[in-house]
């Protein structure tokens, strides 16, 4: 799985990682070259010191050059491998961290209800770093196979029982690699699931910190935060305990090498077999070798998390994502809505039973009316919407724009049509111009229309900098009416050809909201579909469509519809709560 991990990452930058993983081997051989320099200046220059029988100053010169010489190939070779290595790993991060993006944003609703934030985000930011995290060290540990086979000529030129430490040696090193990425791969996976919840909680806990404070959460959200805390490093912990088990063993193995070549070169030296700059060239060899050894042992260490980051992420991949059309009908230049025979139920947490909200929903509505939603709450009139808009798409029946059905459009293609605007009005932390905009080229004229449509433009005049103020997040700096004003106008800037408001005018003051319907009902090119539950805005409708127990139970005008008991008694209560 590690291997399929690295491999993809090479087909996607193939470039980067072959550069980086040349200059690897580019170091193996300087390292084993400059153990043979070491072992030739001990036997030309050290030991004829050291005996008193002189050394030249032409060996000196050589001595230094062949060193210089040597660290400046191991010095360039080290540079070019990480700088290539670095890309290679951050343009992979930088590649599947747009491709999870891109799959939250094609996937349908369902998959986003059934998940948390926080573990969406983990997906996309901790997810993919643990992924790649075996990539920092590749090009080195690849080029570690060059620099044993060499090292393993090298010692046969010294002496074949070298070797022969070497060989018995290797195979232990790979027996104890593979038995410590089975030992680690089991809680490291543990741990890597816990980050999510840990990032959950953290999420909710911000996103939500005016109901914390409010109500007094701060001790139980400090609480569940810290139990999530302790059990991911409870899993953490395992981990490390078992990599203080075999990091150690690791590590010692080529000491205790060393350790063994030395008895064996001293044997060798007495017999003559060997010099003794052999000796340090073949023990400053293995000691070299150490280091690779250290960095395969870091890429064991990881492999096992890195894999397992690499199947969640996987899992997103695998999610279906929605298909998406533009309606190139003639129908669609005029489009009338029909929902026929639509049923449709929410997915329950953690079970895989459905309550459905709409059953057998039938209607028709023709271009360019003015139709109003009412329902009691929970009948179905928000989940209408969500079908209407493309959203989600309905379990049975089917609902058509024109002659082309929502989910052959899907959510990007319905939006050419539909634009919705819903009682909760996200807006991001930028000017009120960004919020209208989303990057799109739009006049200031048009603008100003869209602003004037929505009964914004008052208010928004009012500011120092206009439509260049920055409002806050979610548009906290901006009460309730005035972020919904904002909204609609957003909605408008689209110029749709169906326009919904999902109680979208509910923090609108009665006048505003009679001038914003003014303003719509002048407006004969588009239908405007609004749930609301306001008298004035009832009976200013086209038609009135009374939703009860997820099906239309009566169609018609306000007047009409007053001799339907459950709607009347309905209009009875909205009344009630108005005066």
């Amino acid at each position: 799985r590690g291997a399929r991990l690295v491999a993809r990452s090479m087909r996607a930058f193939p470039i980067p990682h072959a550069v980086g993983i040349f200059a690897g081997n580019v170091f193996a051989f300087a390292v084993v070259g400059f153990t043979v320099v070491i072992g030739q200046i001990t036997d030309e220059i050290i030991i004829p010191g050291l005996e008193n029988d002189g050394v030249t100053v032409r060996h000196i010169i050589f001595g230094v050059v062949a060193v210089a010489i040597v660290g400046i190939i191991r010095g360039v070779s080290v540079m070019i491998r990480r700088y290539f290595n670095m890309i290679a790993v951050l343009r992979s991060q930088r590649m599947w961290r747009l491709s999870v993006t891109d799959r939250y944003l094609d996937a349908p609703r369902s998959y986003h209800w059934s998940r948390p934030t926080g573990e969406l985000m983990a997906h996309a930011d901790a997810d993919v770093e643990a992924a790649m995290s075996m990539l920092m060290p590749l090009a080195f540990a690849v080029s570690v196979i060059s620099l044993i086979v060499v090292s393993l000529v090298s010692l046969l030129f010294i002496h074949p029982l070298f070797v022969l430490v070497a060989i018995l040696l290797f195979p232990a090193l790979a027996f104890l690699s593979r038995s410590y990425v089975l030992a680690v791969e089991e809680p490291a996976a543990r741990a890597q699931a816990v980050v999510g919840k840990v990032s959950t909680i953290a999420h909710e806990s911000i996103d939500g910190i005016m109901v914390v404070k409010t109500i007094g959460l701060q001790d139980s959200e400090v609480s569940r935060f810290s139990k999530a805390a302790a059990e991911l490093r409870q899993q953490r912990l395992e981990v490390g305990r078992r990599q203080a088990l075999f990091t150690p063993i690791l590590y010692s193995l080529p000491n205790l090498g060393i350790l063994i070549l030395l008895l064996i070169g001293a044997w060798l030296v007495k017999r003559d077999a060997i010099t003794i700059g052999e000796i340090v060239q073949a023990m400053a060899l293995f000691n070299i070798l150490t280091m690779p050894v250290q960095i395969l042992g870091y890429l064991f260490q990881q492999m096992p998390r890195s894999v397992v980051a690499m199947d969640r992420l996987d899992r997103v991949m695998q999610v279906k994502p929605e298909t998406s059309s533009s309606c190139q009908l003639e129908t669609c230049e005029s489009p009338n809505i029909a929902f026929d025979r639509v049923s449709f139920g929410y997915p329950q947490v953690k079970t895989s039973s459905r309550q459905l909200v709409l059953s057998g929903l039938s209607v028709k509505i023709r271009f360019g009316e003015f139709v109003t939603v009412v329902g009691a709450t929970g009948s179905g009139k928000s989940t209408m919407v969500l079908l209407l808009t493309g959203i989600v798409l309905p379990e049975l029946g089917e609902i058509t724009l024109g002659e082309a059905q929502t989910k052959d459009l899907g959510a990007d293609g319905v939006s050419s049509l539909v634009a919705p605007v819903f009682q909760e009005s996200f807006l991001f932390h930028e000017t009120i111009r960004e919020n209208l905009t989303l990057g799109k080229i739009v006049s200031d004229s048009e603008i100003q229309l869209a602003l004037y449509q929505a009964a914004a433009d008052q208010f928004v005049d009012q500011f120092p900098q206009g439509i260049d103020t920055v409002v806050g997040e979610r548009g906290v700096t901006l009460s309730g009416g005035q972020r919904q004003r904002i909204a609609i106008a957003r909605a408008l800037l689209n110029n749709p050809k169906i326009l919904v408001l999902d109680d979208a005018t509910s923090s609108v003051d009665p006048i505003i909201e009679a001038e914003i319907l003014d303003n719509f009902q002048t407006q004969k090119n588009k239908t405007i579909l609004i749930v609301s539950h306001r008298l004035a805005v009832i009976r200013r409708a086209d038609r009135v469509l009374f939703l009860n127990n997820g099906r239309i139970e009566a169609d018609g005008t306000h007047e009409e519809l007053l001799n339907f008991s459950n709607y009347a008694n309905l209009i009875q209560a909205y009344n009630q709560v108005e005066t």
